[in-house]
């Protein structure tokens, strides 16, 4: 009796196993908010650098430069907004006020702002008319707002921060849907500071009181991811060169140097670069990079702006830049800094377009599209769960296995031999990121040959190698959990 009560049991027990794998996966770790799958979503926008410092060739204002310097020539935020539009970028980032404290908005905060200008007679707003630009050409805004201001005499008072936040609140009331809050980690040093002309030091860690800043932006632009070196929601790659590692996880645990707590502008920035497995937030990269040496515009700087496919000095190029980070799972925030007109360059315009160009013809036309699929394994046999998912459009499908099951592969065949170079591989990150090594294997006669090693996929990998010619490829893994693959697609992509 005791043997068939056990059997019994043994039984039921592999029923409720086999029960659980006809069902979606468990998350795995952090998952995204739904505010970062939006941010995720838009893969590249652009920063831009616009302020005092563009009429006096600097890139610190020091606070005490006179208003009406700030005057563009031509300012057309049809001209710059449209650029960036027309070749893919999804969103704009303005430097609303950078550390020399002048506002691109007539703030009722400070006298240190566009207001005080002669240009359009002191009626002008810069905030508005590029965040009108972008809602014309169907584009996310963002602000930029320097914590860190070298013109208010209050600065390294508690009465500054009440002013900051009241420039952080004008900013997210009066100009639309929000979707990314950036926090620069530069903090005190010397400046005008109303006519003081002194040097003043701030503790980073406790003088902006960050909780309560951040929770303006959760009141007031829910949506909204913020940046910082710590987050909340996305953080800082770790360099300025516009790049991560192969090996990048959306997952970060901060540590500060010297095993001090971490903070804005205080972290070990490496770190940055490859996120921390298995520890920390969901709290993926951004790539914050500038198209030319500086990050505002400099005329002396025209004939350095990166270039597609040749580095410009020790600049990665422009299809570098796209590679390292969108494909290696992070955000790419090009800045392209308007010029004393108030537009972009011809050569940065240029240079933009051979960006967009490249990435429309490369990404064009996925071979995947009349390609079969199979797979070492479904997840419960089910339909839903099945190779074939990763090959439809839809972002909420997916090919998965059972849990336990680790390593599987994915192949693809062809009707007839095609040339690639560049496979693209998204994780349903929704559940979680899991992958942590993966290879591409083509089918050259009867074997398999490995044109490609790589490490983690997170929302998308971008895996490039030499141009072969097959009729089959396989794509395998190895993961932390069941792998959750929503998408798999190959490109013959431009050399």
């Amino acid at each position: 009796m005791k043997e068939k009560s056990t059997l019994l049991f043994l039984f039921f027990c592999l029923w409720l196993t086999a029960a659980a794998q006809k069902n979606p996966p468990a998350p795995y770790g952090k998952i995204p908010a739904e505010r970062q799958m939006r941010w995720h979503e838009l893969e590249r926008y652009c920063f831009l650098h616009f302020t005092t410092t563009t009429f006096t060739d600097k890139e610190w204002g020091e606070g005490s430069e006179p208003e009406n310097i700030f005057n563009p020539s031509d300012f057309d935020a049809e001209q710059i907004i449209s650029a960036i539009a027309r070749n893919g970028f999804k969103a704009a980032i303005l430097t609303c006020k950078h550390h020399d404290g002048f506002c691109l908005w007539p703030t009722a905060t400070t006298e240190h702002s566009v207001k005080n200008t002669a240009w359009k007679n002191g009626k002008g707003d810069v905030v508005k008319e590029i965040s009108e630009a972008c809602k014309r050409h169907n584009l996310k805004f963002g602000v930029y707002l320097s914590p860190w201001d070298r013109n208010s005499a209050l600065y390294g008072k508690k009465e500054y921060i009440d002013l900051y936040r009241k420039q952080l609140t004008e900013l997210l009331t009066q100009y639309g849907d929000i979707f990314e809050v950036w926090f620069d980690g530069a903090n005190g040093g010397t400046g005008y500071y109303g006519g003081a002309n002194e040097k003043r030091v701030i503790d980073a860690k406790t003088y902006y009181d960050w909780p309560n800043t951040v929770s303006i932006v959760r009141k007031l632009q829910p949506m909204a991811s913020i940046f910082s070196d710590v987050g909340p929601d996305i953080r800082w790659c770790g360099n300025e060169s516009g790049y991560v590692q192969d090996s990048c996880w959306a997952t970060y645990k901060a540590k500060g140097p010297n095993n001090e707590p971490p903070n804005v502008g205080f972290t070990v920035a490496e770190i940055g670069e490859t996120g921390t497995l298995n520890e920390g937030e969901w709290l993926p990269p951004e790539c914050d990079v500038s198209i030319r040496p500086g990050w505002f515009y400099h005329a002396k700087e025209d004939g350095k702006v990166r270039k597609l496919n040749t580095r410009t000095g020790n600049m990665l190029s422009l299809k570098e830049l796209y590679f390292k980070s969108i494909g290696n799972g992070a955000n790419l925030n090009l800045n392209i800094p308007p010029d004393r007109r108030g537009q972009l360059h011809p050569n940065d315009v240029a240079a933009l377009d051979s960006m967009g160009n490249f990435i429309r013809k490369s990404f064009a036309n996925n071979l995947l599209k009349h390609a079969s699929a199979s797979a070492s394994g479904i997840r419960g046999n089910e339909k839903r769960f099945s190779a074939p998912q990763v090959l439809d459009e839809d972002k909420n499908t997916y090919w998965a296995l059972n849990d336990g099951e680790q390593k599987g592969w994915l192949q693809f065949k062809f009707k007839s031999p095609v040339a690639f170079n560049c496979a693209e591989i998204q994780e349903y990150i929704r559940l979680g990121q899991r992958i942590q090594s993966f290879t591409i294997e083509v089918k050259q006669g009867s074997r398999w040959k490995e044109v490609f090693r790589g490490s983690t996929i997170g929302y998308k990998k971008l895996a490039r190698f030499k141009t072969v010619v097959s009729d089959a490829i396989r794509f395998s893994v190895t993961s932390l959990a069941c792998p959750v693959i929503e998408s798999v697609k190959l490109y013959k992509a431009e050399e």
